[in-house]
């Protein structure tokens, strides 16, 4: 099956030779004795040799340990392998050793651009002491280890100083996004019972207001365990807001006015580190909870042998607080990178926001989503030409596929050399099965390697081993950022049905993905969820793949292909679009004939769909997933409060339009 590659970048020997994964490999020769012969030949070792692997990331990265382990791993089972036995180490002490050191004092630790208020800067030795006075001011209130501190916050430095802070004493962290509506949080937040609230009174975004106290008193009022609410004064330096019942509030001014000692609790290397919630389309969130020395482990490794940062670049990645990347982006401090944060929609005032951003403060990493690329696209924007992006060595892009022209238009219009790292893996994991790397080239549409020590594999519904075809994404050795369970599942029996239940003793992700063995690695392609995938005719196609045909189509804005096969009927593929043209209640002949043509000549025969249809606007989750399963069911007859949280959903009245077409199409069918 594999075809012929487009090579589109292959990275300069003075690149290679300044790539951290470089200097690794040397590490490896001189201190371990191990040689190999390239990528593939040491990602082997790193999933064969576990031990070995994973011990030498503790010894090159410079673990910062108040206890040794006993030994490296216990068990090779999953679930329930147990990692690093004996250690005591600390996530947020990991992340602000530089805090300490003079000659890190005045370099800047965070950088915030913000819709509702002026660009803020911290130093290291700025953030050290936010978070020591914070932490102090926590134990104060009576958090102790274990307990839980959440926020609803924005994307900006307060997020950042509340959560090393809570986790500096060894309490658990969680956080939602403001945008999440009461009923949305409180699904998370109930589940966790935390002891106090970090929160906003609002925010801007577009250039809107959206004042939250309304909500925030909702959702103080909905958590009975809440001892203290710590408001952030977002949108009016003074707040006229009243906490519910006995619920004490304070200033996050005032939790941070008085000095105290930068202090640090050790906690096992298994102790839980932060909740946090996978979408939520249908039921409650599953609360994923990681661990603080897994988490700190694989983005140690990630950062350097992957993402290719260290100590002085600026790292930037789009993101809101309830999304797992903000979680990967604040853990680049660990690797001594500045994090730049935007507070804004990356698309306003202009469509090129984000890079105009990017350029401003001379980032190094720009991290993105192909939804977003995608909207530059179409929108003619070119970063290259309109911004100076010279400062930029890798962009990132996760949360979807990006598609082969979305790959040509990064190295048409962004430039022609920097490092493409579209990375797949997610919120359960807390890890990137598939990712970058510096040495490696890149080829259209494809992502670079499958991490190291992330033995992921492509399986057949018998589970036989597949290389360049379409299978299930499963992982066939433990990892130590693999949760450590879900908040309350104390039998853990939905730990197990969510990843074990297919292949036991298996991590079953839920993605098709093909593994393409190249000749300097084996490069992967994520198809789409392996629940939403359409097989027609025996042969399977990843929703990704029409997509890309549909998408490139200038009248098009959006798309969403959903297989509803009945039982005992053949399928039926019904194509929605959203067309630029917003007055059309109906696609174009034309239009349609083009359509379908393309997906013929560029998918398959097979998959060229049952009909089109218009739709105002695709539903998708907060961080940008289509919502294809959920709209299925909706398809198939279920009412849409069934199958979906609204508050788990950007845009909910979505859901209805799919639900009032659901009779439309039915009658279609019988």
């Amino acid at each position: 099956m594999t075809d012929t590659a487009e090579l589109l970048w292959r990275p300069s020997e003075e690149r290679i030779q300044s790539a951290p994964i470089t200097k690794y490999l040397r590490w490896l020769r001189e201190e371990r004795g191990l040689d190999f012969a390239g990528y593939e030949d040491l990602w082997r070792w790193s999933v064969t040799e576990l031990e070995a692997f994973w011990a030498s990331i503790w010894d090159f990265s410079g673990i910062i340990a108040h206890r040794g382990y006993d030994r490296v791993l216990d068990r090779r089972v999953m679930p329930g392998a147990r990692w690093f036995d004996g250690a005591l180490v600390n996530y947020a002490e990991q992340s602000l050793w530089r805090a300490r050191e003079p000659e890190w004092a005045d370099r800047p630790a965070v950088v915030c651009e913000s819709e509702s208020r002026p660009r803020m800067e911290l130093s290291w030795q700025q953030l050290g002491e936010q978070v020591a006075a914070f932490a102090a001011t926590l134990r104060g209130l009576g958090v102790r280890q274990g307990d839980r501190v959440v926020a609803y916050l924005p994307n900006v430095p307060e997020s950042i100083v509340a959560m090393l802070a809570a986790t500096s004493l060894g309490a658990v962290w969680s956080s939602a996004a403001p945008d999440m509506g009461a009923a949305g949080v409180l699904d998370r937040f109930q589940q966790i019972e935390p002891k106090v609230l970090v929160a906003v009174d609002g925010y801007r975004y577009g250039g809107k207001a959206f004042d939250r106290r309304e909500v925030l008193r909702d959702i103080a009022a909905g958590l009975p365990s809440l001892e203290t609410l710590i408001l952030v004064p977002h949108l009016n330096p003074t707040p006229d807001f009243g906490a519910p019942g006995a619920v004490r509030t304070l200033t996050f001014g005032d939790a941070v006015a008085a000095p105290a000692p930068l202090e640090f609790t050790p906690v096992p290397f298994a102790h839980p580190l932060w909740v946090v919630y996978s979408s939520g389309t249908s039921g409650k969130p599953k609360p994923i909870v990681h661990g603080h020395g897994g988490f700190l482990l694989e983005n140690l490794k990630s950062a350097a042998l992957h993402l290719d940062i260290g100590d002085g670049d600026r790292f930037l990645w789009f993101t809101s607080t309830g999304w797992i990347m903000w979680n990967l982006s604040v853990v680049t401090l660990v690797a001594g990178c500045t994090v730049l944060q935007l507070d804004a929609n990356p698309a306003h005032p202009h469509a090129g926001a984000l890079f105009d951003f990017a350029a401003r403060e001379r980032a190094t990493f720009l991290g993105t989503s192909p939804a977003y690329l995608s909207a530059c696209i179409k929108a003619g924007v070119v970063p290259g030409d309109d911004y100076d992006l010279s400062a930029v060595r890798t962009l990132g892009s996760t949360g979807s596929p990006l598609t082969p022209e979305a790959y040509r238009w990064v190295y048409r219009h962004v430039n022609a050399d920097l490092l493409l790292a579209g990375i797949s893996g997610g919120t359960d994991p807390g890890a990137a099965f598939l990712t970058s790397c510096p040495v490696l080239p890149v080829y259209a549409g494809e992502m670079q390697c499958r991490g190291l020590g992330v033995a992921a594999h492509a399986l057949d519904d018998a589970g036989r081993e597949l290389l360049d075809e379409v299978g299930e994404l499963v992982v066939t050795e433990p990892m130590p950022s693999m949760p450590l369970y879900f908040w309350g599942d104390d039998d853990g029996t939905r730990y197990r049905e969510s990843y074990f239940e297919t292949y036991p003793g298996l991590w079953r992700h839920g993605d098709w993905v093909r593994l393409i063995p190249r000749p300097e690695s084996v490069t992967g392609v994520i198809y789409g969820r392996s629940d939403s995938t359409i097989n027609r005719q025996g042969i399977r196609m990843g929703t990704s793949e029409i997509y890309r045909v549909v998408e490139e189509y200038p009248e098009i804005v959006d798309s969403l292909a959903i297989d509803l096969e009945y039982l005992g009927r053949p399928s039926y593929l019904a194509l929605f679009v959203v067309l630029r043209d917003e007055d059309a209640k109906s696609v174009p002949p034309d239009l349609r004939a083009r359509l379908f043509a393309a997906i013929r000549a560029g998918v398959s025969p097979r998959h060229v769909p049952d009909e089109v249809f218009a739709t105002p606007e695709v539903p998708r989750t907060l961080s940008g997933k289509k919502m294809e399963v959920p709209v299925r069911k909706i398809l198939l007859g279920r009412p849409p409060d069934q199958v979906a949280n609204r508050d788990a959903t950007a845009n909910p009245a979505a859901l209805d339009w799919f639900a009032d077409f659901a009779p439309v199409l039915g009658a279609r069918l019988r």
